[in-house]
Formats: structure tokens, sequence, C-alpha cells
């Protein structure tokens, strides 16, 4: 059992849609994981998934200590290899989730966010973090290597800096994850959330199937060769002329251009 839950709920919503917010609450332990909660997560996020009105979904910690402060050492200190396999799919799989979501996701990063905080704050679309957010991880300190999402890490921070964190277990604080690319933007505490917002009302207003097209065509660019990931683009431009939204994107940009 686990003392720890998974919530959803709604940030905002009107005639363009929805954005969403997951919450990993287990605050009294820093949110860290357990592999109940990784289930949890994994059936929140494919819920979110199964919703059309939804433009984005932001993933936070509750409090401000944490986003996730890793996983559950007590629980893993218990496992033998046929559970360890078990354990560290249940992670693999609420990462997958996140990465499959049909609209961005951005974490919300706050505090603490470590091993496999770090590696689902990765499996996110972009990261906001606070000044004050610390990231690491120390997989290796505990006697185990870091896996599973852990490998997108060097396509955003590059093989060596990848290897600087798995090999020593250390932490880089906010400033540095910026400089390295492991996160894409980094506020004052208290405009954390008014930069969330920022970037939410940006996919909020841009053209629904539009962002749905960019998610899947992003993650193409990523597994497919450089002339198939463009043909796929080429395909994806056509696809969204079969629906009105070109149109009605383009008209509102002319009508505004002429007026200003």
């Amino acid at each position: 059992m686990s003392d720890g839950i998974i919530t959803t709920g709604i940030v905002s919503e009107d005639e363009r849609g929805v954005v969403a917010v997951v919450t990993v609450d287990r605050t009294a332990k820093l949110n860290v994981m357990t592999s109940a909660m990784c289930r949890d997560l994994t059936a929140a996020v494919d819920a979110v998934a199964l919703r059309d009105d939804v433009r984005v979904v932001v993933l936070r910690g509750a409090g401000e200590r944490a986003l996730i402060g890793g996983s559950d050492v007590a629980e893993m200190a218990a496992l033998n290899p046929a559970t360890a396999r078990i354990f560290i799919t249940d992670l693999h799989r609420a990462c997958d989730a996140l990465r499959r979501l049909p609209v961005p996701v951005i974490a919300r990063m706050r505090g603490y966010c470590l091993g496999g905080g770090l590696e689902i704050a990765a499996a996110c679309d972009f990261r906001i973090a606070a000044e004050d957010a610390r990231m690491g991880m120390p997989e290796v300190q505990v006697g185990v290597p870091s896996v599973i999402e852990a490998a997108l890490l060097p396509e955003l921070i590059g093989w060596g800096r990848t290897r600087r964190l798995v090999f020593t277990g250390g932490m880089i604080d906010a400033a540095k994850a910026y400089d390295w690319g492991l996160v894409e933007e980094v506020v004052a505490p208290d405009a954390l959330d008014g930069a969330i917002d920022a970037a939410c009302e940006a996919i909020v207003a841009a053209g629904l199937g539009a962002i749905r097209a960019q998610k899947s065509l992003i993650e193409k660019w990523r597994n497919l060769p450089l002339d198939a990931a463009i043909e796929a683009g080429i395909d994806a431009f056509e696809t969204a002329f079969q629906s009105d939204e070109p149109q009605r994107y383009m008209r509102r940009f002319l009508e505004r251009a002429q007026s200003g």
C-alpha cells in the first residue's frame, strides 16, 4: 500500500478547451514514488489522453518541496530480480504514458527532482523550473544503475553531462540545468505559476489539430531517419487541410495584421 496519491484536475477551461493538471501527492516524503503510485499515474494520464478537449497538461508535485523526490528506496530494498523488473516497468509505463499523451506536457519543477522523478520530468515535452529546483540521478549511490527514461537525457544534455549525472549521483541546481538544456526556463519561485500559465496560454491559443499533429510529428522526428521525418512532415501539412482549422486561424492572423 502507498500513502501517496495521484490527482487530476482542471487549471482552466473555456471554449477553446481545457488545461489539465496531474499532481503527484506524497508531501510527507517529497512526493517519492511507489510502484502503486506509478500505476496510478499511468492510469491518470491515460484517462486524460482520452479527453478530446484537453489542450495541454501540467505535471506538478504537491507542495513546494519537490516535483518528485525519486523512487521509494524502502520499497526497492525489498526487491528481488523478478519484482525488480515489475517495479521498474511500472515506472517506465508512467513515463511512457506521458510521452504518448497527444498534447504537450509541461513539468512544473519546484524543489527536488531526483532519479525516477527526473526520468518522469524528462518524459515531459518541456520543463519550467523555479530557481530553488535541484536535480540529480542518484541511483548508483543506492546500488542500481539509472535506467528506462534516463535514456532520454543524452539528447537533452549530451553524453558527457549525462555520464556526469549518472556516474556521480550528484545534484545540479536550476541554473546549471538551464545551461545544460535540461530545463527550458528558470524563474523565481513566486513567478513559477505565472510562467506555467503563460506557456499554457500560448499552447491553448494555437490550433488544437495543429498542436496534436505537432506532438505526433516531434515523436516521428526523434525516431525516423531524416528523409522519412521530412516526408512525415509533408504528410502532416497536407492532412492539416482536411479540416477548416488552417483557414480559420490564417483568416484570424490576416485580420489582425490588417487592423494593426
